[in-house]
């Protein structure tokens, strides 16, 4: 993959937290080894968050200073997060030239600021915040419709209650045929095989996930 610096970045600068090599351990990609490129700041403090870490601090630098740590590791994948990447406007030039460098990119991002802006190549993976989150009231619907068949809405799931208000999104918004949804199961909230088991009994067209990684490396950060 190239990095070679591009004129059009111009001076843009990132505040980033880290940028680590592990396995996807989410969405469609689950399973390949990923960089990913964590950006610094949320403006969401959602009641289960596993990387209140990443609201503050963090180092700046130049995208080219990102692309060229990227490429250190030599893999095809990129996912970019945080906090939440859309909060920093630098975020879109870096990924127009994760694209144009050659990588399968995605972003994650909590749905409550615009995506229309983001490069189509990206696959955007928007977390529709359920009510125990705490900030389900910053849902940003208007976003559905930037969003198309490769990209993927993430429920995460604490309890009962926001399994029934997801399924209620799910026929509202007819999700199951824009985009590709996913259910995940709060890690140490929620038992996976009880979600599991849900989905089967109400025969849901989602997928279900657990976070890979939180099983592989615990709540380790930079894994």
């Amino acid at each position: 993959m190239s990095a070679e610096p591009s004129a059009t970045r111009g001076s843009a600068k990132l505040r980033i937290t880290e940028i680590f090599l592990s396995l996807q351990g989410e969405a469609r990609d689950v399973g390949w080894p990923t960089v990913f490129v964590r950006l610094t700041g949320c403006p969401l403090r959602c009641h289960y968050c596993d990387t209140a870490y990443a609201f503050s601090g963090g180092s700046a630098m130049s995208l080219d200073e990102v692309l060229s740590k990227v490429a250190d590791y030599a893999v095809s994948h990129v996912t970019v997060t945080g906090g939440e990447p859309l909060a920093q406007r630098s975020v879109l030039p870096l990924l127009v030239a994760l694209c144009d460098a050659g990588y399968t990119v995605s972003l994650e991002t909590s749905g409550a600021l615009d995506v229309s802006a983001v490069d189509p190549r990206v696959v955007k993976v928007v977390d529709l915040k359920c009510p125990d989150s705490g900030e389900s009231g910053k849902n940003r619907l208007e976003n559905l419709q930037h969003l198309g068949t490769r990209d993927q809405i993430k429920f995460v799931i604490s309890g009962r209650k926001d399994y029934e208000w997801a399924c209620t999104q799910l026929k509202a918004f007819d999700l199951v045929t824009r985009v590709e949804v996913l259910f995940s199961p709060v890690h140490d909230q929620l038992e996976p095989t009880m979600l599991a088991e849900w989905i089967l009994e109400d025969r849901l067209p989602v997928r279900f996930q657990i976070q890979l990684h939180k099983y592989l490396w615990g709540e380790a950060a930079g894994r």
